[in-house]
């Protein structure tokens, strides 16, 4: 058993973005509506709310329907939608006579930071997980301390001690290998953190083919009026996303059903087919807009937006107050230099192993054939018997919840079967410590 005076909470969520905000919600409504009070506490290692704010460019939309915000695929009469947040605000019959689904990457923003602020009481900000010890009693795992380092400081350390555990530690941004980091050289993620310290550029050039690349390119073009902007990428141009009304299906709930226990090559066949819904595309509105100024810019004889499709970048040197680097055109191998103020890879995102955050409790999960962590339908981690504990996973379960995991559109009603399953998980250790003392 634990000492007396260590307080054991029914869950503790590592990281506080969307995905375990929308549990948060989750877990509230469940009580409000007559389920068990769940004793739950988030950790942050960020010192406050924030969903990507390096990339709230200004004018940017969101690429899904306001209705797949934090609660309406769930409970579409919560009072924590999007509906609500407008009616809040001021900007309900504003909104509507916007006759749009799509509001502002900003707003939406906002949106999130005030569900977030009614959870003061349940997230801890500043918080970095930095390991979980599994606490056993009588040969089985009862317990699992997370160690938490506050305030970034290495030398203050605190324990959580916690029957459930859900980790939603979100994305970490991708670089090519041999790339470094530095001053001149930054991940799109940066962006809004970086731009401040450039001072009127005359080269700037962009890694990628995805909306954020695209979204780069056009905000450095439209902010900096006196560069050149160098869009790199190894495609012949960008693709159009498919945001088509039957592709949508496949970030349905019930796809979720259909992928999770479809065979493997289904899987997959479905993932191949439908990349174009995600990965490596981008919004053709913005695809017709920076091609119209690229081919205004030849009109006119001052071409400053410069699209190096089919090409890639093979060396970057530092140089001077910037960066050097060298691009080959694939078809013919011919290369250019461009010494340029900074290079920004736009080169997307992966999800964190849970595993290797979990550390020693992480021996206790089960890995699939593939590498990927074996996550079962109620997103919980299959483990070894001995664990009792439930370790539940929001978002990095592509390989077995399907393409919408890292995505917004399963958010809602994922919380949901979460809390469901804590709630039942919760309940059957009860019954058991109850027969126990029997």
């Amino acid at each position: 058993m634990p000492p007396s005076d260590a307080h054991v909470h029914d869950l503790v969520g590592i990281g506080f973005g969307p995905s375990n905000l929308a549990l948060a919600i989750a877990l509230r409504e469940r009580q409000e509506q007559g389920g068990e009070a769940i004793d739950a506490v988030f950790l942050e290692k960020q010192p406050r709310f924030g969903w990507h704010r390096g990339m709230l460019i200004e004018g940017t939309t969101m690429q899904v329907s306001f209705l797949k915000d934090l609660v309406t695929l769930r409970n579409p009469s919560s009072r924590f939608s999007f509906l609500s947040y407008l009616k809040d605000r001021g900007r309900l019959p504003d909104f509507i006579n916007h006759k749009t689904m799509f509001p502002s990457r900003a707003e939406f923003h906002d949106y999130l930071d005030w569900a977030a602020s009614a959870f003061a009481d349940r997230v801890e900000y500043g918080s970095e997980v930095v390991g979980v010890t599994p606490v056993t009693v009588g040969g089985a795992v009862e317990y699992l301390d997370v160690t938490v380092r506050q305030g970034g400081c290495s030398d203050e350390l605190t324990t959580r001690r916690t029957r459930n555990l859900v980790v939603a530690a979100g994305l970490e941004p991708v670089m090519p290998e041999d790339a470094v980091t530095s001053e001149h050289v930054w991940h799109s993620e940066e962006l809004l953190d970086r731009v401040p310290g450039l001072r009127d550029p005359r080269c700037l050039v962009v890694v990628g083919a995805g909306q954020s690349a695209a979204e780069v390119t056009d905000y450095l073009h439209r902010t900096f009026t006196s560069a050149e902007v160098c869009a790199v990428f190894a495609k012949y141009g960008y693709t159009p996303a498919d945001d088509s009304s039957f592709a949508n299906r496949i970030f349905d709930p019930m796809a979720v059903d259909h992928f999770f226990t479809a065979p493997d090559e289904v899987k997959r066949t479905m993932m191949d087919y439908h990349r174009s819904t995600n990965y490596s595309v981008v919004d053709l509105d913005l695809i017709d807009e920076l091609y119209r100024r690229h081919y205004q810019e030849k009109v006119t004889g001052r071409e400053r937006l410069r699209i190096l499709n089919a090409s890639r970048v093979v060396d970057v040197t530092p140089g001077g107050n910037g960066v050097r680097v060298t691009v080959e055109f694939l078809p013919t191998g011919e290369r250019i230099v461009l010494d340029a103020d900074a290079l920004v890879y736009a080169t997307g995102y992966r999800p964190c192993d849970p595993l290797t955050l979990l550390g020693e409790a992480g021996e206790y999960c089960t890995r699939l054939p593939g590498g990927g962590v074996r996550v079962e339908r109620d997103y919980s981690v299959h483990a070894d018997a001995s664990m009792k504990c439930g370790i539940y996973v929001q978002g990095a379960t592509e390989h077995t919840h399907g393409i919408g995991s890292t995505l917004l559109s399963n958010t809602a009603v994922r919380a949901g079967e979460i809390a469901a399953s804590v709630g039942e998980r919760l309940r059957a250790q009860a019954r058991d410590r109850y027969a126990l003392r029997g």
